[in-house]
């Protein structure tokens, strides 16, 4: 009676009807097997206990369900497959719309038994573990190195072995080297033909490593590295510059670039100026360190740079003679600033076409004539009051602008004591000679006559090889007295020349 008013004052559950006990039975029912006969018969035949992922209804009725290993299979079976179809899910997502897929085949539940049934819900799978297309290994001998007995007995040495293996082996190549699809074909590839493949891969590696890092740290052919891009934008960022507009010239020492001026502190910049990069490869310089190297100006501080810094020795030394010339009146451009291996300069031309060259500038009679007295008259300021030899003058060093020869590229500019000055000079004549007597100058003088009218010195011969080796005779006088005389310290404000820029570390 206690027991009844107890269920009676019981509140009931706000979510539902509460759970009926189930009424207590005895241990023997429990583990009576006609009881467990029973209740798997009802879970069969009751079709509000079949589950829609556990397919048990497709079992056969004739099927032994008495075994417990039986029954634990096929449950095992559809766990598996549910985890399979979960699998395919989860690698379909991965992999979304990449053309690169990732496959999770090694994670599936392999069983000798599978549905073939598929539902619209699951993902395509592609069993991949059966795929006729996919290319088959070669076969592999094992470590004792043969196989098979008496005469069927195959080798590591074996030629089809060796061939296929060869063939598999090249698929280790750098990615860049196209193989082809050897395996699929059964190519056999001997051992020379392999190991001269193999050579001629490892030799276009270190050739494309070479070439990569020579354009990174060098300047090519109207391209320069990242850091005289760097360079160059920060002469635009301090207002020295307002833009660089492109490349008008190249040539073995340098790259020239037009650019329109901007404004330096207190000094007027150009409104058209030009960038000349001297190169930083090393490979045009190697014939040119006679120039310098023996130029006493320059000569201390060449033995102690290293290859690379004498670029920017280069620059300085062009920015110089600039400054000398200019000093003296003769036409050049007017050096703005130098940067390292960058020299700015005022552009020699109008609205960004530069002046033409002497060869291609298509003069008169009348204008080659006046063009080449003023090339007589500008030599010898630069011989005598400029102490200075070019060096490399020809038609295509000298412009023609506003009716005058203009001089560029002096870098290479050397003074007559130079150990090669007079050698220098009179290869400078031999051009200017040879190019207006060609062009029908008329009063053009002969290379000997032109040397000494330059030079003022009076060497007597008719003969080159005569002519020359009194030429080295001086020369080698002149080198002994230089020598002989003291050391000249020259610093950066030498010559009276335009401000140097402050140089950064590398």
């Amino acid at each position: 009676m206690d027991q009844v008013n107890v269920t009676a004052t019981q509140p009931k559950s706000p979510w539902g009807t509460q759970n009926v006990t189930a009424p207590p039975c005895s241990l023997a029912d429990v583990m009576s097997e006609q009881l467990a006969k029973q209740l798997n018969d009802e879970c069969t035949s009751s079709p509000s206990c079949t589950d829609g992922d556990l397919d048990l209804a497709s079992i056969p009725q004739d099927a032994d369900t008495s075994s417990d290993l039986m029954l634990a299979q096929m449950l095992q079976m559809e766990f598996d497959r549910e985890f399979d179809t979960q699998l395919r899910r989860e690698e379909k997502k991965f992999n979304g719309e990449s053309k690169v897929s990732i496959s999770f085949e090694n994670y599936r539940m392999v069983h000798p038994f599978e549905d073939s049934d598929s539902s619209d819900d699951e993902v395509d799978w592609q069993d991949t573990r059966h795929d006729p297309y996919r290319l088959a290994k070669p076969t592999t001998t094992p470590k004792k190195g043969f196989v098979g007995k008496g005469k069927n007995i195959t080798t590591k040495h074996d030629e089809d072995v060796c061939g296929r293996k060869n063939t598999a082996r090249m698929d280790n190549f750098a990615p860049e080297v196209h193989v082809g699809d050897g395996i699929s074909m059964d190519l056999k590839l001997s051992n020379q033909v392999y190991n001269a493949l193999k050579r001629h891969c490892q030799t276009e590696q270190r050739r494309s490593a070479r070439l990569h890092e020579k354009k990174e740290h060098s300047t090519a052919e109207q391209a320069v590295d990242s850091k005289t891009r760097l360079l160059m934008f920060k002469m635009v960022n301090a207002g020295i510059l307002e833009n660089i507009n492109g490349c008008i010239s190249t040539g073995k020492e340098s790259v020239v670039f037009h650019a329109d001026g901007g404004s330096f502190e207190e000094m007027i910049v150009p409104e058209e100026c030009v960038l000349k990069v001297f190169k930083t490869t090393l490979n045009e310089f190697k014939n040119r360190d006679k120039y310098i190297k023996d130029d006493y100006r320059f000569k201390d501080r060449f033995s102690k740079l290293n290859p690379r810094k004498i670029i920017r020795l280069w620059a300085e030394k062009e920015m110089h003679n600039l400054a000398r010339m200019k000093k003296a009146g003769i036409p050049c451009p007017d050096v703005v600033i130098l940067k390292k291996h960058i020299l700015v300069m005022s552009f020699i031309g109008q609205n960004q076409v530069p002046a033409p060259k002497l060869k291609e500038a298509n003069l008169s009679q009348e204008d080659l004539t006046k063009a080449y007295y003023q090339v007589v008259q500008t030599m010898q300021q630069l011989y005598k009051e400029c102490n200075l030899v070019h060096a490399d003058l020809s038609e295509y060093n000298m412009l023609w602008h506003d009716g005058q020869v203009w001089l560029i590229d002096v870098s290479q500019s050397v003074e007559p004591t130079h150990p090669h000055g007079l050698e220098f000079l009179f290869r400078d004549c031999r051009n200017v000679a040879t190019f207006f007597q060609k062009s029908g100058v008329a009063e053009a003088l002969s290379v000997y006559e032109l040397f000494n009218t330059v030079s003022g010195l009076e060497i007597s011969c008719d003969n080159e090889a005569d002519f020359l080796a009194q030429i080295e005779a001086l020369e080698k006088m002149n080198e002994d007295h230089v020598q002989k005389r003291s050391k000249k310290v020259f610093t950066n404000s030498c010559d009276d020349g335009p401000p140097l820029l402050d140089d950064d570390d590398d």
